[in-house]
C-alpha cells in the first residue's frame, strides 16, 4: 500500500464529488449507492449519477457522487476523488481529476510511474490481494472488493464506520450471514487504510444536518407509486430503457395496495404487450371502458404509438403516457438523459392534434403530478404526457417527502350517470354545452337504453352520428381548441423567481435542468448579474409564460437538447418574437451543469455589453 502526495492538495469538507470507475456487472453499483447513503446518514446531503452503457456485461460504468453541504443536486462536472477500478478506461479516468484532486486504485499490479499524474495524489491498495487472500469463491472476490473500498473510503474520509455498519444491518435485516460477510469486508478495508496510509485525507465528511426529513428516491419510482394513487388500475407496456422500471414499480405498489385483503385477488391489470402499439391500444381501450390506463415508454415508443395517439385525441379518450426521456434520434443513446421529445408530444400524430404535457423536476413531482394526470385525463378526456427523463427517473434524489389528502377525490370529469340519462337530460357525446370545449361522456353499460354512442377515429357531428360535412368538423375542431384553451387554467402553474435586482433579463427551463438552474442563478447572483427566473411545469402555457417572456428584453431558454424545442414551442403557442428567446443548449447526453449554464449567460450578456451590478462594501 502506498500514497503519494502532490503539492496543493485540495482541502474541503462536505463539499466535493467522488467517482467510481467499474465494470458493468460487477455488482458495483450497489457498493456505490451504499456508500452514497452512509455519506446521508451522516447528515450530508448527495447527489449520485449511475452511468452505465447500453450494451453487454463487462463495458465501463461510472457512478458520480456530488456531496455538496449547501445542497446543490445538480451535476457539478469534474471529480476530486476518482475510485478507479477499471484498466479499460484508465487514462480517461485520470484525465477527469481535478488538479489537487486524489487517486484511489487497486494496486495488486505494480504500474508505471508513466501512467500517474504529478499533481493528483494517487493511493494505492492492493483489494484484489486482499480479496484473494480473504475468499475462495471468484464471485464473492469481486462483490466484496466494492465493499473492501468502501471501508477504505471511510477510513479515507474520516467517516463514522458506525453508521455505515449500522446501515449494511438495515439493507441486510432478517440476513444475518450477509450482514456479518459485508460488515467483514467492510472492516477489512477501513483496517487495510487506517493501518498503512495516512488518514484522513484533504477531503472530509463530517456530520451535519443537512438532510432533515428528506427521502432518497429515484422518479420512476415515484411515477409508479403515483400511477396508484392517480386511481390506476391498468397499465400495459412494452420494455424501453429508461422508462421499464416504471411500470416495475407499479406492479410492486399494486401487489401491495391493489391486492383484495379478503381473497388475494388482484384489482388491477398489468400487460405487457407484444410491442408499443398493442400497449398503447390496450390502453386507450381500458380507459374507453373507464378504467384509469396508462402506459410508460421513451422516445422509440413515442414514435411507435403516433397512430393511437391522434384515435386518442379526436376520439376523446383518456390515457396517461410517462415519458422517460432519453437520447435521440433513432436507437441514439438508450442509457444518456435528454429533453428531446417536447415536440413529438406536443404535436404527436398527423393532422391538426395538440396533446398537455406535464414537465416534474424531481421525485416529489413525479408523484404528484403523476397522480394529477390521472385527473387531467378524465377531465380533459385527452391524454396526457408526463415528460420526465433518465436523470430523474433512474438516479435516486433527495427531494420533500411525499405527501397526500386523504379527504381527495378522483375528478372523474363530465360523466353522465344513469339517473340523469334516465330523467331525459340531452346527451351528445361531443356536444358542448358550456363553452369550455369539453363534452359529457358516459361509461360503457352505464344505462341500458340510453347514453351509448360510437367513438370513432373519423369525423362525426355532435351527437357522434358519422358526418363529413365541413361544419361539424369545423365544430369539432373549434371545440378541441376550446378544450386546449381551458387546459391552460388546469396543468400546474409556473414558478417564477425574481431576481434581487429589477432585471430585462429572464430564463426560462423546465424539468431536470431544476437543480442546476438553481445553483446557477446563485452563481450569476454571485457575479452581480441578475436573471429572472421562470420554471415551466405543463403544457399548454399558462398566460404567465408569455407574460413573463413579454416584461423582459430578452429572455434565455435553457434546455437539453438540440434543436431548443422547448424554445420552439414558445415561439408557436406564444407568437413570440424569436429574437427575444436566446437558445442556451446541452445535449451531449450527460445532465446540464450549472457552470455550463452561468458560462453562457454572462457570456451573452458581456456580448450584448451588460455590465454586472457590484455590491458597494462599507469601508
Amino acid at each position: 500500500m502506498k500514497a503519494t502526495n502532490s503539492t496543493g492538495s485540495i482541502r474541503r469538507s462536505n463539499d466535493f464529488v467522488i467517482k467510481f470507475a467499474n465494470v458493468n456487472g460487477s455488482g458495483s453499483a450497489s457498493a456505490n449507492e451504499l456508500f452514497a447513503r452512509a455519506i446521508m446518514r451522516m447528515g450530508v446531503p448527495v447527489a449520485p449519477r449511475n452511468i452505465f452503457p447500453s450494451n453487454i456485461q463487462g463495458m465501463p460504468t461510472w457512478y458520480e457522487m456530488r456531496v455538496s453541504s449547501a445542497g446543490w443536486l445538480g451535476r457539478r462536472g469534474g471529480c476530486d476523488l476518482m475510485v478507479a477500478m477499471n484498466p479499460q478506461t484508465w487514462d480517461r479516468d485520470i484525465a477527469e481529476i481535478e488538479t489537487g484532486g486524489y487517486l484511489l486504485y487497486d494496486s495488486t499490479r505494480t504500474l508505471p510511474r508513466s501512467r500517474f499524474r504529478n499533481d493528483i495524489t494517487v493511493i494505492g491498495i492492493p483489494l484484489t490481494e486482499l480479496c484473494n487472500c480473504e475468499y475462495t469463491d471468484l464471485r464473492q472476490r469481486q462483490l466484496f472488493k466494492n465493499i473492501m473500498y468502501v471501508g477504505a473510503l471511510t477510513a479515507l474520509l474520516d467517516m463514522e464506520l458506525a453508521a455505515v455498519e449500522q446501515l449494511i444491518a438495515d439493507q441486510y435485516r432478517g440476513k444475518d450471514k450477509l450482514i456479518e460477510a459485508n460488515i467483514n469486508a467492510l472492516k477489512r478495508g477501513y483496517e487495510a487504510a487506517t493501518n498503512a496510509l495516512p488518514c484522513p485525507i484533504g477531503l472530509r465528511v463530517e456530520r451535519a444536518n443537512g438532510v432533515g426529513d428528506r427521502i432518497f428516491v429515484n422518479g420512476n419510482d415515484a411515477c409508479g407509486l403515483g400511477a396508484v394513487y392517480g386511481g390506476a388500475t391498468v397499465a400495459a407496456w412494452y420494455p424501453i430503457t429508461p422508462s421499464t422500471s416504471v411500470i416495475e414499480a407499479f406492479t410492486s405498489y399494486c401487489r401491495k395496495y391493489r391486492t383484495d385483503p379478503d381473497n388475494g385477488l388482484a384489482r388491477y391489470a398489468i400487460v405487457q404487450a407484444e410491442d408499443e402499439l398493442a400497449s398503447i391500444g390496450m390502453v386507450i381501450g381500458a380507459a374507453w371502458n373507464g378504467a384509469r390506463a396508462f402506459t410508460a415508454t421513451s422516445g422509440p415508443g413515442i414514435s411507435l404509438m403516433q397512430e393511437f395517439f391522434g384515435l386518442a385525441y379526436f376520439a376523446e379518450v383518456p390515457a396517461v403516457i410517462f415519458n422517460v426521456q432519453r437520447g435521440g434520434p433513432s436507437t441514439g443513446m438508450p442509457t444518456r438523459t435528454q429533453q428531446s421529445d417536447l415536440i413529438a408530444c406536443a404535436y404527436a400524430s398527423h393532422g391538426d392534434t395538440k396533446h398537455v404535457m406535464l414537465f416534474p423536476e424531481d421525485p416529489y413531482e413525479c408523484f404528484t403530478f403523476g397522480a394529477q394526470a390521472f385527473d387531467l385525463a378524465d377531465r380533459l378526456q385527452t391524454p396526457v404526457f408526463v415528460l420526465l427523463d433518465l436523470d430523474i427517473g433512474m438516479n435516486d434524489r433527495l427531494c420533500q417527502p411525499f405527501d397526500w389528502d386523504d379527504q381527495r377525490r378522483y375528478d372523474r370529469g363530465k360523466v353522465m350517470s344513469a339517473e340523469e340519462l334516465q330523467a331525459g337530460r340531452n346527451f351528445g357525446r361531443y356536444l358542448d354545452v358550456d363553452g369550455d370545449g369539453i363534452p359529457w361522456r358516459t361509461i360503457p353499460g352505464t344505462h341500458p337504453t340510453k347514453g351509448a354512442y360510437f367513438s370513432r377515429g373519423t369525423t362525426r357531428n355532435a351527437y357522434a352520428k358519422y358526418s363529413e360535412t365541413g361544419v361539424d368538423y369545423v365544430y369539432n375542431m373549434e371545440r378541441l381548441r376550446r378544450k386546449f384553451e381551458t387546459a391552460k387554467k388546469l396543468v400546474p402553474a409556473p414558478v417564477i423567481r425574481r431576481a434581487a435586482q429589477p432585471t430585462r433579463y429572464g430564463a426560462i427551463y423546465y424539468g431536470s435542468t431544476s437543480p442546476a438552474m438553481d445553483e446557477a442563478f446563485a452563481l450569476l447572483e454571485e457575479q452581480g448579474i441578475h436573471v429572472d427566473t421562470l420554471r415551466v411545469r405543463g403544457f399548454p402555457f399558462a398566460d404567465a409564460v408569455i407574460d413573463f417572456i413579454n416584461e423582459h428584453d430578452y429572455v434565455f431558454v435553457v434546455e437539453q437538447n438540440e434543436s431548443g424545442q422547448l424554445r420552439m414551442l414558445l415561439v408557436n403557442e406564444g407568437e413570440v418574437d424569436p429574437k427575444r428567446l436566446i437558445r442556451v443548449l446541452h445535449y451531449d447526453g450527460t445532465p446540464i451543469t450549472a457552470a455550463f449554464i452561468s458560462g453562457r449567460i454572462a457570456d451573452t450578456l458581456a456580448a450584448h455589453k451588460v455590465t454586472p451590478i457590484r455590491k458597494q462594501v462599507a469601508s
